[in-house]
């Protein structure tokens, strides 16, 4: 009798995801992840390198990369989007970057708008998996920041 979930179509855009333990993965997944790992250390510089490395083909390699990551990468990795009022002085801007730098956020965008009765708005994405604090107490310190008069969580993944 033919498996009748075989058959089924997954319908598009809809994406299924298991807690799988490493002990029943196969081969190439975990050295999938042994190559992206090595990369990411920068123990290796290409590719190449990396599947030669932990014996596995590059076409292993290119099929299973974007579907597999270790769980306490998935757990870690998070961008917040901000906005904030700023007032429109020398160096409050960068003050604030500093401190989340400080905190090893790691910033990816700003968008800052032309300041209009001495206050800009500013929206920045900040990547928190390395940070020493929590979304809800890096906001807190924000709005402690001299020249920051408002700032908030508008988006988070």
């Amino acid at each position: 009798m033919p498996d009748k979930h075989a058959s089924q179509e997954k319908p598009q855009g809809s994406e299924r995801y298991f807690l799988v333990r490493e002990d029943i993965l196969p081969e190439a997944l975990i050295k999938t992840v042994q190559a992206k790992e090595l990369l990411a250390r920068g123990e290796v510089k290409t590719v190449h390198e990396a599947v030669e490395q932990v014996e596995l083909s590059r076409s292993a390699f290119y099929k299973y990369k974007d579907g597999i990551y270790p769980l306490s990468k998935l757990e870690r990795e998070r961008i917040v989007t901000i906005s904030m009022d700023l007032e429109h002085r020398s160096g409050i801007l960068s003050r604030v970057l500093a401190m989340i730098a400080g905190l090893e956020g790691n910033v990816l965008t700003i968008h800052q708008t032309i300041p209009l009765q001495g206050v800009a708005n500013v929206v920045i994405s900040v990547e928190t998996s390395m940070m020493k604090e929590n979304v809800a107490a890096l906001l807190d310190k924000l709005r402690s920041q001299d020249g920051v008069t408002r700032a908030t969580l508008v988006g988070q993944g």
